[in-house]
């Protein structure tokens, strides 16, 4: 059976440290949230010369959050592996309480927040959004008017985003 997991490459060795905190972020969240810790693997002493990771290193961690897999690999500092916001994940959220828990748990880089979308503290890029902005963007008699609503935006303000879409 074939299994689809998200693989993102840590620079600057914080892998364990991330998995850690995105466990902990989706297990606390407001709604029907799910995570948990899947398997550590260590740096064998094998890759030590090549990788430059001291044997027993963390070289991955992975967890499940809502579901979906991730792989958080400890890769190294090369700048063609940085994260960057050309790959998000997309949190779909029910209620404003949860768009704000989200968006205070995950955005820590203001400069990078607009229309839902914000990066946190390890630079993986995040929307967090309404479950029913999909929905109203596929309405044509809806989609100006909600699109007007939330182009200004940086956290996403659901009430604002429900009256364009009557």
């Amino acid at each position: 059976m074939s299994k689809l997991i998200t693989c993102l490459w840590f620079v600057k060795n914080d892998g364990e440290e991330a998995v850690n905190y995105y466990i902990d972020t989706f297990k606390s969240a407001p709604g029907n949230h799910d995570a948990k810790l899947g398997d550590i693997t260590k740096s064998p002493k094998a890759s030590e010369e090549v990788s430059g990771r001291p044997e027993g290193s963390v070289l991955t961690a992975e967890c499940e959050l809502d579901g979906i897999s991730f792989m958080f690999l400890n890769g190294g500092p090369y700048d063609s592996f940085k994260l960057n916001g050309g790959t998000s994940f997309i949190i779909e959220c029910e209620t404003q309480e949860e768009i704000d828990y989200f968006w205070e748990k995950l955005s820590a880089v203001p400069e990078a927040e607009q229309c839902g979308w914000c990066t946190d503290k390890f630079g993986v890029t995040w929307q967090v959004v309404p479950r029913i902005l999909d929905e109203m963007m596929r309405d044509p008699s809806k989609a100006d008017a909600v699109t007007e609503a939330f182009m200004p935006m940086k956290k996403i303000d659901l009430e604002t985003i429900r009256k364009a879409g009557e």
